[in-house]
C-alpha cells in the first residue's frame, strides 16, 4: 500500500531516487521491477510489476470506443528497474508528456504512485479545494 507525499528533483540525466519507504515496497512486490505510464490527469503512474500486470490486462479488455485509452496507457509504458542506487530513469517522452522539469511530488495512490511535475501538481490541488467537496465526499466522515 503506497501512500504520502514525497518532493523530490531529477538529476541532469532524468533520474529520480525513490524515497526508500517505497523502494522497499518495491523491492518486495515486484523485485524492483516497475512501470512508468501516462494518466490522463498529465501525470505519469508507476506501478510495481504485479499490480502493472493486473492494471494492463483491465485496460486491454475495454471495449472498442477505448482504444485511444489503451493506446494512452499501453503504447506509452515503459518497463524499468530500479539500479543499485534505487533511481528510476524518467524518458524524455513521458517527462515531456506530464510536464515534468526537475521537481516533483511523488504522490502514494494505494495499489501504485503518481509522480507529478510539483507546480502542475500544486495548481492542480489548489484549483480542486477551491471547488469545494464533491458530492461524492458529502457524506464521507473524517
Amino acid at each position: 500500500m503506497f501512500q504520502g507525499a514525497s518532493s523530490l528533483n531529477l538529476d541532469a540525466k532524468g533520474r529520480m531516487s525513490v524515497p526508500a519507504k517505497h523502494r522497499d515496497a518495491l523491492l518486495v512486490q515486484g523485485e524492483g521491477r516497475v512501470t512508468l505510464t501516462k494518466h490522463p490527469d498529465g501525470c505519469l503512474m508507476l506501478f510495481p510489476r504485479p499490480e502493472w500486470e493486473a492494471f494492463r490486462a483491465r485496460v486491454a479488455q475495454l471495449p472498442m470506443d477505448a482504444h485511444w485509452w489503451r493506446r494512452i496507457f499501453l503504447g506509452n509504458a515503459t518497463e524499468l528497474d530500479l539500479d543499485s542506487a534505487g533511481r528510476i530513469l524518467v524518458s524524455p517522452e513521458l517527462r515531456s508528456a506530464a510536464g515534468i522539469q526537475r521537481e516533483v511530488i511523488l504522490l502514494g495512490m494505494g495499489s501504485h504512485l503518481e509522480l507529478w511535475d510539483a507546480a502542475t501538481y500544486a495548481t492542480k490541488e489548489q484549483a480542486a479545494m477551491m471547488q469545494g467537496v464533491p458530492d461524492a465526499l458529502k457524506q464521507f466522515t473524517y
